[in-house]
């Protein structure tokens, strides 16, 4: 063994313990997921033959499947509204620049710094004199149109040449043809991260679903997973298997966009 490979070994260490403790916790769920609650209690790491009954209890306990479709309704909605509203918004703000549109970016910025629980009660008595409580449209509106999505297409924007917008104006394209034809095709990266951060964080989100959706028929999965937590006895199986249901999606989201997610983000920040 060489000597450069001596030195490299403190990093494979360091890595391979990263990937351990990574992995290990999606390991455990899916292994849960076989077990008994008993066997779950007892941190069993090998896998049981319960998966079936576990899903059969949560199935007849749990509305799994009107979550599941609540929570996927909620989620891609939300995601196609806000990388349609933040991208216009993020090209509006670059293309077509003034000291007045910065002002207004600066004002976004600072609604960052303003905690959700602070908005939260004007929200909802907003949403309650509309009548618009137990609706989609209630929850998906708070999160379609977001001050760092904004800010992510805007800082994205600066890398595109106004050279193209300026011949393509003279060629007679408007500028609805240019922004669907020409910036889109060119923002593919920037729009796979902001489709994977948003559709991330409405698929996890409790709060405000948790506050607008009085009614439990309209729950979705976070919603579900905190009543089976509510009782006096939890069923730790099948828990864990809506648990391992529930981060599916969002793991397969970020697996088939994570190439694009990356180059996205990094493209954004330059």
């Amino acid at each position: 063994m060489t000597k450069t490979q001596l030195r490299r070994i403190p990093a494979y260490a360091f890595l391979s313990l990263a990937v351990f403790l990574s992995v290990f916790p999606l390991y455990f769920m899916a292994v849960s997921a076989t077990n008994t609650s008993n066997e779950v209690v007892a941190s069993k790491l090998l896998p049981g033959s319960h998966l079936v009954e576990n899903f059969q209890t949560l199935v007849d306990s749990q509305p799994l499947w009107s979550a599941l479709y609540h929570s996927s309704v909620n989620a891609i909605l939300t995601t196609l509204l806000a990388l349609i509203l933040c991208s216009i918004a993020g090209y509006a703000f670059e293309i077509y620049h003034s000291r007045a549109k910065d002002a207004v970016m600066g004002i976004l910025l600072l609604a960052i710094m303003i905690p959700f629980a602070a908005t939260m009660i004007p929200l909802f008595r907003l949403f309650a004199q509309l009548g618009m409580v137990n609706s989609t449209f209630a929850v998906i509106v708070p999160l379609i149109a977001t001050p760092f999505l904004i800010l992510l297409f805007r800082q994205a924007s600066r890398t595109f040449p106004h050279e193209i917008i300026e011949a393509a104006r003279l060629d007679g394209l408007g500028e609805v043809s240019i922004f669907s034809r020409i910036y889109l095709p060119t923002m593919k990266p920037t729009l796979a991260a902001a489709g994977v951060i948003t559709f991330l964080f409405s698929w996890n989100n409790f709060l405000w679903p948790k506050v607008i959706l009085v009614d439990n028929a309209y729950q979705t999965l976070p919603m579900l997973l905190s009543n089976m937590r509510a009782g006096y006895v939890t069923d730790y199986g099948s828990l864990m298997l809506a648990v391992f249901i529930v981060s599916v999606p969002t793991m397969v989201v970020f697996l088939l966009l994570q190439r694009h997610f990356a180059e996205g983000v990094t493209g954004a920040i330059k």
